[in-house]
């Protein structure tokens, strides 16, 4: 993943958060053909003083089931427009706009606007890019509690009270039809684009506006970038 440097996070926590706001991934692997192939997926994650563990199972139909070896998963967080107008130093709302060129060409008027920047549109948005080995599940044992972790976790939740266990005669046979995987990350790059290259007004400014607006997104992403203002001090 390309990353700037002024938007690289290497705290874990901001994994934590990533996974634990929105755990449906893409996972891609490449084919027999050589292209590559993605699946959409949720997953169970965890994180602790031995390293990450992330499982989760594919339908066994899917071309990508029973993958052993490298894979890329994806993770998504929150993301928004953010328009220039929102940018207090924006040369163009502050109806500064380009230097007029002189009688020779050199621009004029330049010092007199030195404060006011050309702004353009742009996208914030955090995301993480995991790089690891697969390694596919299939004994029923192994893949039981699989399944159960990932819909304990996920009833819990939604205020369920599904379980899983104790496993049901059709349920048992339902597991020939599914494949598990755990993926253990080799590499993680964590990517916070929120406007940290930007003068602390600007920042402010697009906070504001984000927060301002009737979007669910946009109010999402607003307190992902006062969280990395204030040292990542979300509560968690």
């Amino acid at each position: 993943m390309f990353i700037p440097s002024a938007f690289v996070e290497t705290d874990l926590i901001w994994l934590d958060r990533l996974l634990a706001r929105d755990a449906f991934v893409t996972l891609v692997t490449t084919g027999a053909d050589g292209l590559p192939q993605a699946t959409r997926m949720p997953v169970l994650y965890r994180r602790d003083a031995d390293g990450i563990l992330i499982e989760g199972h594919w339908a066994k139909p899917n071309p990508q089931a029973g993958h052993a070896g490298p894979a890329l998963m994806l993770v998504q967080g929150p993301h928004a427009y953010v328009s220039p107008g929102w940018y207090p130093d924006n040369a163009v709302r502050n109806g500064v706009g380009q230097p007029k060129a002189g009688p020779q060409g050199e621009p004029q008027g330049r010092g007199q606007h030195k404060a006011a920047q050309a702004r353009v549109p742009t996208w914030n948005y955090a995301a993480a890019e995991l790089r690891g080995v697969l390694e596919p599940v299939t004994d029923d044992e192994t893949l039981i509690a699989m399944l159960d972790g990932l819909s304990t976790h996920y009833e819990t939740q939604v205020g369920g009270d599904w379980d899983l266990l104790p496993i049901e005669p059709r349920q048992q046979r339902m597991l020939g039809g599914i494949v598990g995987f755990r993926f253990r990350p080799a590499q993680v790059q964590i990517k916070l684009k929120l406007s940290q290259n930007h003068p602390e007004a600007n920042q402010s400014s697009v906070i504001d506006a984000l927060s301002a607006l009737d979007a669910p997104a946009s109010r999402e992403l607003a307190q992902w970038m006062r969280w990395r203002r204030e040292g990542g001090t979300a509560a968690d």
